[in-house]
């Protein structure tokens, strides 16, 4: 019966083992300072495997600050924190997928490497600025009361402090550096293979960040840097007496885990109506192109056929009467505005142009090679690429120089009724009109502190799938899971992790609330409450109006489980518990902490076997005792049990479940017989079930 290690993996030693499979013969071993022989490379022997490689003091290309290796450290120590399960503050528990976790995000994150080593799809983060009044992490554990009382900081419940970074502090920027640094790098190993992580930064700390971020993520890796316009000019913050333009621009720092494996992000576009694009055209005195209607194509004849470029066969008919007038033509003659022009007519409204392509060279050649002179054709042929691959397409021309018509209808969307123009997002995102009321979106106040729900959902729109899981690690009011939920209304089942430290809220931020929250958690956890119930009522309501045939919408996951980062749930002694031997286990020696739950005991088991902490989780009674079973089935993933005195028949039971990982309780066993007979009991009836004691 083995011993569980409930601290997290040494990635040290990893990289060391890493190291080893590559070059054996640099494998070593050494004597750490308790006296334990550990791994260990040999790095004259790696450099004479290596040829000339940068060392010492000989000019290189590099980004570093003071700190820097102190960041990387803590990046890859482990750590012994567990994450306690709150149901009270949970909504959905038994069914949820979502998780928000409340705690130190470098913990979160430790602790999650675990489980999320390259399970994460999307990660978006809207960390502090750096504009000299944020508050940064300050990750030095070991600080002082006497040294915190020199600091303008306030101590987290974990000995952690929140530190303000003002731009007299000689290590400015160097704190924010090594701050965002240490999360990054595990930031990346939680990332999916075509995983990519968008990160939320302004002009502050962009060339800091891009230089990070192209050593953590490797420089071949970054996708693009997107300008966000946050503000309009009027108003907007800076300039004046200290002769700076004035800013409206924010931006979004986007880099793949791997380029060879991230797909194309899914097409997003910018959504305008029509009536209003058109209006906007006509007062900047642009020309407006789409005002033509094919209300009738004619009558279709086949004339002749020619061959695209691969030889297959394209078909060329002509159309015999056939009826186009303008937008403003059909509006007259009916009586209506252009706006419900647009509406009825839609699918017929075109504009034509001469762009340039192979098949219309080859349409032209045609048209004169068989002496066509009717002013509109067809063709018919099956695209080699492009979205209509495969299938039978109809194209039309127009006049002499066979004039391509292009549809209305390729570049727009008719939502609710009424007409959208569809236009391709490039690096330049307009999000003006979404932070009007941004401080009371979610229906919480946090003022200063939000990003537009809009932005959040065209990110995820881009990258996500169904089952994908976002992360988002600075998560403040809890933007991400609003957008995943509103998401959610449009079919997209993609689920969220969110962790933020519970920091106090500023007296602007209690005063919006009215003094109902104390922490920014209190915000978040709330605003998932309310985004959640409201995507519930509006499924609801959409069902009421079912017309005959329709199949009712499913309710999506409007849950979430809190988790809240605190010590272990054992004692100090249990914390090295290096080759534990057999024969000395004492299966009698209790090392948990008094006040700690069985439920709280399973959430700091399941990392250490790399299950999800949204796995389903069932109670029930066996002979009195309280087991746990996780992902249930004909072999459930884990059983465990964590109450004392437990017997033989209570152990026999589980056994008989098979499950793939059966977990007691040091103290568990009722008697001397029943820890004897344990290993016999599973050799009989669950052989291969891996059995283990906290």
């Amino acid at each position: 019966m083995e011993k569980i290690d409930v601290s997290t993996t040494d990635i040290t030693q990893e990289n060391v083992e890493r190291l080893a499979e590559l070059f054996p013969s640099v494998a070593t071993e050494v004597t750490d300072g308790e006296g334990n022989v550990r791994a260990a490379i040999d790095f004259d022997a790696l450099r004479d495997l290596l040829g000339d490689v940068a060392e010492g003091q000989r000019e290189r290309y590099q980004f570093t600050w003071p700190g820097k290796r102190k960041a990387k450290e803590e990046a890859r120590r482990p750590t012994t924190k567990a994450m306690r399960p709150e149901m009270g503050k949970s909504v959905n528990w038994d069914t949820t997928q979502n998780l928000y976790i409340e705690g130190d995000n470098l913990e979160a994150l430790r602790i999650m490497r675990n489980t999320y080593a390259a399970q994460i799809k999307l990660i978006y983060i809207d960390p502090p600025y750096n504009t000299g009044y944020d508050f940064i992490y300050d990750d030095d554990f070991a600080q002082t009361h006497a040294a915190y009382d020199t600091l303008s900081g306030d101590y987290d419940e974990d000995g952690g402090r929140l530190v303000s970074n003002p731009d007299s502090n000689g290590r400015f920027h160097s704190d924010w550096c090594s701050m965002i640094y240490s999360r990054l790098l595990i930031a990346r190993d939680l990332l999916s293979k075509d995983g990519a992580i968008f990160i939320s930064i302004s002009d502050a700390e962009l060339d800091n960040l891009k230089k990070i971020c192209d050593e953590v993520f490797g420089a071949t890796n970054y996708i693009n840097t997107v300008s966000v316009l946050a503000k309009n000019t009027a108003g907007a913050s800076g300039g004046g007496e200290d002769k700076r333009l004035k800013k409206n621009i924010e931006y979004l720092l986007i880099y793949a885990k791997d380029y060879l494996y991230l797909p194309p992000f899914k097409s997003v576009f910018e959504k305008r109506e029509i009536s209003e694009l058109v209006d906007e055209y006509v007062e900047q005195g642009k020309s407006w192109k789409y005002t033509s209607v094919l209300i009738d194509p004619g009558v279709k004849e086949y004339c002749c056929s020619t061959v695209d470029g691969e030889g297959n066969e394209i078909k060329i008919y002509t159309r015999q009467n056939p009826i186009i007038k303008s937008v403003s033509q059909l509006a007259r003659e009916s009586g209506l505005d252009e706006a419900d022009i647009y509406h009825s007519y839609g699918p017929k409204i075109f504009q034509t142009t001469n762009a340039q392509s192979s098949i219309r060279t080859r349409v032209m050649a045609a048209r004169q090679e068989h002496g066509i002179i009717e002013d509109l054709i067809s063709i018919e042929y099956v695209p080699r690429s492009g979205k209509r691959k495969g299938n039978v397409y109809e194209q039309f021309y127009k006049g002499e120089q066979a004039r391509l018509f292009v549809w209305l209808a390729d570049t727009a969307e008719e939502i609710d009724g009424v007409l959208y123009k569809l236009e391709r997002r490039g690096t330049f995102w307009d999000f003006v009109g979404e932070t009007k009321n941004l401080t009371k979106e979610g229906g919480v106040a946090f003022p200063n502190g939000k990003k537009p729900v809009k932005l959040i959902e065209t990110i995820i729109e881009m990258q996500l799938s169904n089952d994908d899981i976002v992360l988002d690690f600075f998560s403040g009011s809890a933007t991400t899971a609003h957008a995943v939920f509103n998401k959610a209304l449009d079919g997209l089942s993609c689920h969220f992790i969110l962790v933020q430290l519970p920091e106090n809220l500023d007296r602007q931020s209690l005063d919006a609330n009215d003094g109902d929250y104390f922490n920014i958690c209190d915000i978040g956890e709330e605003r998932i409450r309310r985004a959640g119930k409201k995507i519930v009522e509006e499924v609801e309501e959409a069902n009421r109006q079912l017309k005959l045939g329709e199949d009712p919408k499913p309710i999506p996951d409007v849950g979430f489980r809190v988790l809240r980062i605190d010590s272990s749930n054992f004692s100090e002694t249990y914390l090295t518990p290096d080759d534990y031997a057999q024969a000395t286990l004492d299966l009698y020696e209790d090392n948990v902490k008094p006040g700690r739950s069985g439920l709280d005991l399973l959430f700091q088991v399941l990392p250490t076997l790399r299950i999800p902490y949204s796995a389903r989780i069932d109670e029930t009674d066996i002979c009195g005792k309280k087991v746990f079973i996780v992902n249930g089935g004909r072999a459930p993933k884990l059983v465990a049990c964590f109450d004392t005195e437990v017997n033989k028949e209570c152990i026999e039971k589980i056994a008989k479940m098979r499950p793939i990982y059966a977990v007691f309780r040091d103290a568990s066993m009722a008697d001397d017989a029943t820890a004897a007979n344990f290993e016999e009991l599973f050799k009989t009836f669950s052989p291969d079930t891996e059995r283990k004691v906290i």
